[in-house]
């Protein structure tokens, strides 16, 4: 039977979201905010992650995944005690955070940022990738598949793709976002342009049509002579009139 602290657990989470809660065991003890991940690379699966009790203790508390209980806005509850370990030690545990994004060519196309992952079984999804500094706030994220991924080093992923642009982009910075917008502001002012002068060009032949038709009514009130027919004449001779 399924236990109801499990049902209130998502099935998946981002490890962005994991890390930015505060932990709490029992009586309500606080642990912390996450720090970073604790992960197997070669299957691409985490085991848990470390928190950080505050910012003057040397200290880390390691938990596993298994350990989650519930999440309650943005606290997440754990059962029993934690792995003590110090920041050292823990530096030295394999991680694709943070690691160099490397293309077909051999060249450094972005950066890895975040990752979704199965939070009962700690699979990984897929990766999210920055272009630059993944710490940098409002970035844009692409995903990068695990079978688009070829080979991986400590600190470095080699990828079967030239450019971020055959990836998928998740979320777009506000830099690229007011560039899109600003885009299409240019071009419905383009269409708007493009509109006036169509009318424009229309109503100047439409007048170039009334000037010519006028100076041809004009041309036939002379005779070939040159000189003007009285409207008079023109009466007696007309047979409609």
């Amino acid at each position: 039977m399924v236990s109801v602290d499990i049902l209130k657990l998502p099935k998946e989470i981002l490890l962005s979201e994991l890390l930015n809660y505060s932990v709490k065991g029992d009586m309500v003890l606080n642990y912390g905010n996450g720090e970073n991940v604790w992960m197997h690379p070669p299957v691409h699966r985490i085991l848990g992650w470390y928190s950080r009790p505050s910012n003057f203790d040397l200290k880390r508390n390691v938990w596993r995944l298994n350990q989650i209980t519930q999440i309650i806005d943005n606290e997440i509850y754990v059962k029993g005690d934690p792995a003590i370990s110090d920041l050292a030690t823990l530096n030295r545990f394999p991680t694709l955070i943070e690691a160099n994004l490397i293309n077909v060519n051999g060249s450094k196309i972005g950066v890895i940022a975040d990752f979704l992952f199965e939070m009962k079984t700690g699979t990984i999804k897929y990766y999210l990738v920055s272009r630059a500094n993944p710490k940098i706030p409002g970035s844009s994220r692409w995903r990068l598949n695990i079978e688009n991924i070829s080979d991986q080093q400590p600190g470095l992923v080699f990828c079967e793709n030239n450019s971020l642009d055959d990836l998928s982009l998740i979320k777009s910075s506000i830099k690229n976002e007011f560039l899109q917008k600003g885009k299409k502001i240019i071009d419905r002012f383009d269409d708007m342009k493009n509109i006036a002068s169509n009318r424009l060009e229309d109503w100047l032949e439409e007048d170039e049509d009334i000037s010519q038709d006028l100076d041809f009514k004009q041309k036939s009130f002379y005779n070939d002579n040159g000189t003007s027919i009285p409207f008079s004449e023109k009466k007696e001779d007309d047979p409609w009139i």
